[in-house]
């Protein structure tokens, strides 16, 4: 065999599937495909449709260039046209990023180069695969990983135990910062604009604020009207404020102005709920004291009065007790942040985080 026939069959690293690819909600991507290329173990980066078309973060130039979109079509048709894009080289394995379409195209090219395959597991994906198909799909897998515990209980109900890799944050962008001397109070909430969030909690719960405390709201999306609706119905319209999505370059900012962050998660109708948000991380990371509620996998990584407080998701009365009482008992406040950065410190430090996702596929798929 010609050394160029031997460099095009040798494998050559790990092919990855994602969904829509740049997207700015999906932070934990940039940091992770950016590990497997330092280790040298990223082939390419395909995307089963566009991405979102909003202003990137600033990680995500340099790997938005070789993100590949495969044109429309289903898993078959998809991982032909990944195979054909490969001309010729040989992975180690294909990797689909999120449990549902992207680890089918994974499988059904892994097939086609008799090659292994592995998913990554986060949040909805889970769930819009049908039970019988994702236990398939995970028990052929050589590589199941689970970004935090709502999808590790996920999987592992189906009999397959998925490696549990969380996603970190960026120690650097979002670092601690003096709480803000001004007043009124500000809480900070981020996200996109959609049921899961639970913003229409948190307006309800600053109609009950016994304390001075006003609303921010960074984040865009579909119930954006809505939400603006709901706020003034409420009365609370005038202490509410709104200003849409941003990226990393001008996020750490918004959390350096807040005196307190709010992360009022709930499961909505469809069963969708977060995982780990971004927002939580940064906010902790950002040594603020966040409010959460317990939905998803948010309490994994909180513990209620120690690194943050925990209220029932929905229960607009409770958040409303709860960061009343973060604005009545300003030191309190503060030890929650401090020791919040602390924790994130320890155990969501991106680089850590990101290298361990990086050595778990190496090892997997036998670099």
């Amino acid at each position: 065999m010609s050394t160029e026939a031997s460099a095009r069959t040798a494998p050559a690293g790990v092919v990855v599937v994602l969904s829509g690819f740049p997207r700015r909600s999906e932070t934990f991507a940039l940091a992770e495909l950016a590990a497997l290329d330092r280790a040298g173990l990223l082939l390419a980066v395909c995307a089963t449709k566009p991405g979102d078309g909003l202003p990137l973060h600033p990680d995500a130039a340099a790997l938005a260039g070789r993100v590949s979109v495969l044109p429309p079509g289903d898993a078959a048709d998809q991982a032909a046209a990944l195979v054909r894009l490969l001309e010729g080289r040989r992975p180690l394995a294909f990797h689909g990023y999120f449990a549902h379409h992207p680890a089918a195209v994974a499988a059904a090219a892994a097939g086609l180069l008799g090659v292994p395959y592995g998913f990554s597991a986060h949040a909805k994906d889970t769930r819009r695969v049908p039970a019988a198909d994702l236990r398939r799909r995970a028990e052929q897998a050589a590589c199941v990983v689970a970004c935090n515990v709502d999808a590790q209980d996920e999987i592992a109900r189906l009999g397959v135990s998925p490696r549990l890799v969380p996603h970190g944050v960026n120690l650097a962008r979002f670092a601690p910062s003096p709480a803000p001397a001004t007043t009124p109070v500000e809480v900070l909430a981020v996200g996109r604009l959609v049921a899961k969030k639970g913003f229409d909690v948190l307006l309800r719960a600053a109609a009950r604020a016994r304390e001075d405390w006003r609303v921010r709201v960074v984040g865009e999306g579909p119930d954006g009207p809505a939400l603006q609706a709901l706020a003034a119905e409420l009365g609370v319209a005038a202490r509410v404020s709104w200003h849409g999505g941003c990226s990393h370059a001008d996020l750490p900012a918004r959390y350096a102005a807040a005196h307190i962050v709010a992360v009022p998660s709930v499961v909505d109708a469809s069963g969708d709920r977060d995982g780990v948000p971004n927002v939580l991380l940064e906010a902790l990371a950002s040594a603020r004291p966040v409010v959460a509620t317990r939905a998803g996998a948010i309490a994994s990584a909180l513990t209620d009065g120690d690194t943050g407080l925990l209220v029932d998701a929905g229960d607009a009365a409770a958040l409303a007790a709860a960061i009343d009482g973060l604005v009545r008992e300003p030191a309190a406040a503060a030890t929650l942040a401090a020791r919040g950065r602390r924790l994130v410190e320890q155990r969501f430090d991106v680089r850590t985080c990101a290298a361990h996702f990086s050595a778990t596929l190496a090892g997997a798929y036998a670099v």
